[in-house]
Parts: C-alpha cells; structure tokens; sequence
C-alpha cells in the first residue's frame, strides 16, 4: 500500500466558523444537518476512496479502467469537500458588503447589482437540481467571474473562488421545499464580507 500524502486524507471536519443557532432565515437544524451529512458524508468518503487507491497501487493487474473509477470518485469527494468548506467559511456574516469590495467588485462588473442579479440569476437557474454558483478570480485571465458549476467534479479552470453559493437542494430543501429563490435571499443575508474581502485580496496577490 501506497502511504505518501498524496494518498492520504483527514476524517476531521472543519468547525462551522460561525454559531448555526444565529443566521438568519437558515435553521439550524437545516446547517446542522447539511455540515454533518452531506460535507461530513464527503469527507469520510474521501478519506476511503483514497485508502482505496493506495491499495490498488498495489495491484499490478488491475485495469486502469478499475483504477480509474476511483479516480473519478476521487474527484467528486474532493470537489465536495473543498467547495463546502469554502460555503460554510464564507457565511455567519451579516450580508452587508464593505465598500472596498463593492468598488472591486462593481469594476468587473459594471456595477455591483449587476453582480449580484447575475449571482442571483445562475443560483434561480440551479434551483431544484443540484450545483453551485461560484464568484472566483480567474489567476490566467485576472478577470473577476461568476461561475455555473452542475456539479462537485467540474470547477472553473485557475480559479480561487472567492464567494460559493451551495445550490444542492439539501442545502435549502429542509427550510424552504421548492422555493429556491427564497433561499438564495437567505444566503445574501448571511454572506460573511470580511471573508470574500479576505480572498479577493490573497486571490489578486497572486502572480502566475
């Protein structure tokens, strides 16, 4: 069996940064439920699957096909887990944008509602399947963008993400049924802006 870092992984769960009990319009049994089954399902898989490929390392007659099944399983946990704890990491706040990133963000975009009703817009499109909304930096292009994802395994290319909207429906179902929309209004009264100002600047600072 394999037993470098790259084959290994942590059954440890990142704390939720804030108090789930005090958001607004998000209960708490709903965070609660989505940090402990859905992320903490993704971590203990990742944690398996990569034992997994360690052992198959291994095995010399394994097709590459077998192997690559696990890959891709490898993929979609990783992507679950980082995209999660880029979520929850960015809420607790109280949703009111400083003026430094409405002026950044407003740049990119023309304006900062034109920002957010494009934010807003990719969310309601998501709404009753599965997915997130990513506002990230582009480290090739270093253009500031929002970003459709269908699913954990396909992120935007030399990306940082610097605001994550989780859109999967157990990240609202429980409060809100059907009702997507008045879900994304939750999230924009819980964004955490110190947070995204935090990983705009460590995102621009980055030279490739």
């Amino acid at each position: 069996m394999i037993t470098s870092p790259a084959f290994q992984a942590s059954d440890a769960l990142r704390p939720l940064p804030f108090d789930p009990s005090k958001l607004n319009g998000l209960s708490e049994r709903l965070v609660r439920s989505h940090w402990e089954n859905n992320y903490g399902g993704s971590v203990k898989a990742l944690v398996v699957v990569k034992k997994r490929l360690a052992d198959a390392m291994g095995e010399k007659d394994l097709p590459p096909y077998v192997y690559n099944d696990l890959k891709r399983e490898h993929l979609v946990r990783t992507g679950s887990v980082v995209f999660h704890e880029h979520y929850f990491d960015n809420l607790g706040g109280n949703g009111k944008a400083g003026a430094q990133e409405r002026q950044t963000i407003g740049q990119a975009f023309g304006s900062f509602d034109n920002w957010e009703g494009e934010f807003r817009r990719i969310g309601a499109g998501l709404g009753g399947g599965s997915g997130w909304v990513v506002l990230g930096f582009n480290l090739h292009t270093r253009q500031l963008e929002n970003y459709w994802m269908a699913d954990h395994a396909h992120g935007p290319a030399a990306t940082v993400p610097v605001l994550v909207m989780d859109m999967y429906e157990h990240s609202y179902q429980m409060d809100y049924g059907a009702a997507a929309a008045k879900y994304i209004d939750a999230f924009f009264e819980n964004v955490n802006w110190d947070r995204v100002a935090a990983r705009l600047a460590a995102a621009s600072a980055i030279k490739t």
